[in-house]
Order: structure tokens, then sequence, then C-alpha cells
């Protein structure tokens, strides 16, 4: 009933308002076409574009009659990949009342700069001014396209520079780039290596190393940049820079020039346009993401890694045949994006079946990989100890161990990891060798040092040491749950429970669903005699998902018995 009443209501507004259309009869507006134009809104407002697609076209009848409807169909059409055709429909069908929207001139002046036609590209942009509407990101796009425009035209920097902070740095590095300025290197160099600036902040550019390499290949300098890769770990690095990596250590320099140019302007506008689209995406705004991801692979389809922000985005949205198609047109070739794709892929089979059957999927195909990387035997290592598959897990960190630097911090990473394999296996001998020997490498790990101390507390082993040990990663760590937790027990085996109880009362605040945490808790406040206290701590135990079997039932036996048997 609410949606008959709805549909009357959208239909007495589009016959009635002169600002919404331009219809002055009933005669002039079909319900069909009505009906199928509102289901298009709301499949778009669900985020099924591509049935809300299928609607629009299925009403197309009302795009010069009916406002709205252009900006709605050029939004799902762009949505869908098909920015050509939405460019195509806007300069058909532009009217001065139908094209009060922002994204109508920018798709145009987008479509000029892929066809470098810079001077109409120009011309759009100018009518785009009327629609920013105070959106500081629509801003941001417009000046910063139109100073790309100036260079691309003027083939020099403009002297007018844009303050928009990091963002004006990657910017300028591609327009000298571009231009084939003699600076470029500098550049580049200051901001690949502008961590206190940039990466302190929380975005992520080292992405960019992959460009400033693709500028040195693109210039001969072959040397140069295998100095430069010699220089990255993979475990460190993100995928676009592994997969760059890569192809320098295995001389296949001439894949970068086949993906991206900074002297083609569309492949400098199409990674502008990324940066905008993962901007949008950190924001959780995936709908305005996956429309500037779309209009970037448009101008330069040959960089197809891109499209893996646009599976992300999918992925969020719970949009798995969407992201399993995008995932498909991920290259074998190309080992880390495919490892991304086999991730993702597995993530989705552990959402739609269940986790045994997404751990069987990753682990079948990585033993299909030839000679995988160190970064993807470390990712399927953590894959399996994450799914309790300790004995695995081992055997790819064994694999990593005899191929690292024994002074790395990464070697003492990979200790403390395979160490806490050996611990939940009961293999006590082995985890300590690994976790003391993690710590020769880095005394003052707090992870490790918490690690360690708490099993050793678990085993009522070293208890005073341990507590030394806690609190120096307490000290560096003030704010970590699992170390205050560690704290907290580490006082309750001395005794000192009125101390225990002031850590643990803190981690339960901050890990209220930890059963661990909550059963601590309730151990420490039955030795304080707050008995019906302890009690709802530990019933709480019983009622979280992470809580095992054999926690079950233990609780059950200290519901009835307390602290008797334990």
């Amino acid at each position: 009933m609410l949606i008959k009443l709805f549909k009357f209501s959208l239909i007495f507004l589009l016959y009635q308002s002169p600002l919404y259309s331009k219809s002055k009869t009933l005669n002039d507006f079909n319900s069909h076409h009505l009906s199928n134009y509102f289901s298009g809104i709301v499949a778009y407002d669900n985020n099924d574009n591509t049935q809300a697609l299928k609607f629009f076209k299925l009403s197309k009848h009302l795009i010069k009659q009916y406002n709205p409807y252009l900006e709605n169909y050029i939004h799902a059409l762009v949505l869908e990949g098909k920015v050509q055709e939405a460019a195509s429909e806007i300069k058909q069908n532009l009217t001065k009342s139908n094209s009060n929207f922002f994204e109508a001139y920018l798709v145009l002046a987008l479509e000029s700069i892929k066809k470098k036609d810079y001077k109409k590209s120009k011309d759009h942009l100018q009518e785009a001014i009327k629609f920013i509407n105070n959106d500081k990101f629509d801003k941001i796009i417009l000046e910063t396209l139109k100073q790309y425009l100036y260079v691309f035209e003027e083939k020099e920097i403009p002297s007018i520079k844009n303050k928009f902070g990091d963002l004006s740095l990657i910017n300028v590095v591609f327009q000298r780039c571009y231009l084939d300025d003699k600076n470029t290197q500098s550049y580049f160099e200051n901001l690949i290596n502008n961590k206190d600036n940039i990466r302190n902040k929380g975005a992520d550019y080292s992405r960019y190393i992959f460009f400033y390499l693709s500028y040195l290949i693109e210039h001969n300098r072959d040397d140069e940049a295998k100095k430069l890769v010699d220089s990255l770990n993979y475990l460190d690095s993100s995928l676009l820079v592994s997969q760059g990596k890569k192809w320098i250590e295995d001389q296949k320099t001439e894949e970068f020039k086949k993906v991206f140019s900074c002297v083609n302007s569309s492949d400098v506008i199409a990674e502008f346009l990324f940066l905008v689209a993962n901007l949008y995406s950190s924001q959780n705004d995936y709908k305005k993401s996956n429309f500037y991801l779309n209009i970037s692979h448009y101008l330069n389809p040959k960089f197809k890694f891109n499209l893996s922000l646009l599976a992300e985005n999918y992925l969020f949205n719970k949009d798995y045949l969407k992201a399993s198609k995008i995932l498909k047109s991920i290259n074998k070739k190309d080992e880390f994006y495919y490892w991304f794709r086999l991730k993702k892929k597995a993530q989705i089979i552990s959402i739609e079946k269940n986790d045994n059957k997404s751990l069987e999927f990753i682990n079948s195909n990585f033993k299909k990989l030839e000679n995988p990387s160190i970064k993807v035997v470390f990712d399927i290592a953590n894959l399996n100890k994450n799914a309790k598959k300790y004995k695995d897990a081992i055997k790819y960190y064994d694999q990593i161990i005899l191929k690292i630097d024994t002074d790395s911090q990464l070697y003492s990473e990979i200790l403390y990891r395979r160490g806490s394999c050996y611990e939940r296996l009961g293999d006590y001998v082995n985890s300590d060798i690994d976790l003391l020997k993690s710590l020769e490498v880095n005394s003052d790990d707090a992870y490790v040092l918490n690690y360690l101390a708490y099993s050793w507390l678990e085993r009522e082993y070293k208890i005073d040491l341990s507590l030394q040990m806690l609190e120096k990663a307490y000290a560096a760590k003030s704010n970590s749950p699992y170390i205050i937790d560690s704290m907290g027990w580490a006082y309750y085996l001395v005794d000192d429970y009125v101390k225990a109880e002031i850590f643990l009362k803190r981690a339960v605040e901050l890990m209220p669903e930890d059963p661990i945490v909550n059963d601590h808790y309730g151990d420490i406040l039955w030795k304080l005699d707050r008995k019906i206290q302890a009690r709802y701590f530990w019933g709480n135990v019983l009622n979280l998902e992470e809580t095992e079997d054999e926690m079950k039932k233990n609780i059950k036996n200290k519901l009835i018995k307390g602290l008797a048997n334990f």
C-alpha cells in the first residue's frame, strides 16, 4: 500500500510541478514509463545499478520530458562502465533545463581530453563551474583538471599553484613528467621519500614508486630502476610496487610501457581520477568511488590494476557477482594481482559457503603457482595460521626464514609468527627458541615480549621474569588490550588481585567481546569475593561467538563450583 501511495505521489508531482517537468497534461506521461523509472530509482538507491540501468533504458521516453531523468541515467551508465555511451547521451539530450549537474560537463570534458581536444574540454569545465554547489571535492577536481589542461595546451607549469596539500605535490610530479621537465626525477624522489609529510597521515602514496620506475624505464635508465627495486622489500611493498619490482627483476621492463606513460594526457588524468576514487572509497562513499574508477578506466583501459579497488568496493557493498566479474579480468601472468584475485575469491567463498571451503580453495591454488614470491608465501602462511592450521603455517614460515637476512626486522617477525604457531601446538621448546631468538634481533618488540611472557604465565613458568617482560611491553604499548590483559593475569598469578582487577577491568572495557578477557576478569572478581559479578562475566563468555568448546566446558564448571577446581 505504501509503495502504491509513493508511486501516486511521485506521479502527482511529475504532473503538477513546473520546476521538474515541462509536461502540462497527463497525456504527456506514460504510466508504464513512470513505473519503470521509479523501479530504476529504487534499484539505484539499493546499489543494484545493473537493474537500475535496465529500468532507466525502459523509461528512456522520459529523457526530454522529466529533467532529473538524464542525471540518474548518466550516473547509472557510468557506474556500469559505459562512459562513452554516457557522453553520447549527454550530447544528444542536453538542454538548459536537464543539464544542471556537475557530472554531465565533467564527462564531456574528460571525453574531450581522451580525444586530445583540450580547448573543448576547457569549455566544458567552464560550464561545470556553475554546478559545484560548495562541494569541496568537485572544486578540487575542477581546479586540478584546469591546471592539467593548461599544462597540456601551453606546455609549461602554471605559475599559480593549487593549495590542495599532498594532492598538489602529486599533480606537480605528473605535470613535470608529462613535460619531460629536467627536474622530474628530483620531484619523484621528494614524493616517494616524503614519509613524514605523506605516509604518516594515513594515506599510502608508496604506489608512486611504480610511476617513478615507469619514468626511469621510459628514459632507458634501467640500471637506476634496478638499483631502486633492489632496495625494496616485497613484504613492505604495495601490490602495484611489488608487480613493478617483479617485472624489473624478470627483465620484463616493456610491461611498464604497455600500461602507462606520463607523456600520455589520458593516462595522467586517469591516475588522478584513481586517486579521487581512492579518497571517496576511504570515506565509504563507494558509489562515487566507482563512478570515478570507471571514468579512470575509460581514459586508460590498459591499466587494469586499478580495477582491484573496484572489486574491493563491490565486496564492501556485498555485490559478490560484480566483484567476481572484475576479479576474472585480472591476468594470471601478473603474479601479485593474480594472487590478490585468488585471495578475494577465497573471501567470497568464505562468505557464500564456509571458511573450510575458502581455505581449501586458496591452498589448492597456491600449490599451482610456479616459484611464488616471498610475499605470496608469507600470505599463505598467515592465512593458514589464522585458520589454526599451524603445522602448514610453520612449513611456509620455514621457507621464508631460509631466504631472509637473520639480522633484519623481518627475520624477527617471522620467528615471532612461527613461534606462536609452535605454542598453539603445545610445542613449547621450539616456541621458546623462536620467541627468544626474535627478541635477540629486536629486544624491544612489545608484542613478542607479551606473547612469550603470557605463554610462560599460562605454564606458571618464570612468573617474576614474565612480569618484568610485561612491564616493559606495557611501557611501550600501554593502550594494547592484549598487553593489558596479560598484565592483569600476571598480577593474578602472584596473588595481587587488587592490581589485577585494575588491569582486567580496563581490558574488558577495550575488548568486551573477547572470551579470554571476560574469563580472566571473572576469576579475579571471584578472588575478590565478588562472586555474583564473577558469575555474570563467566556467563557472558558462554554467549560470545569466539568461545571455544573446551572453554565453555570449563566455564560451566566454574558457574557451578566456582574456582574450587581451578
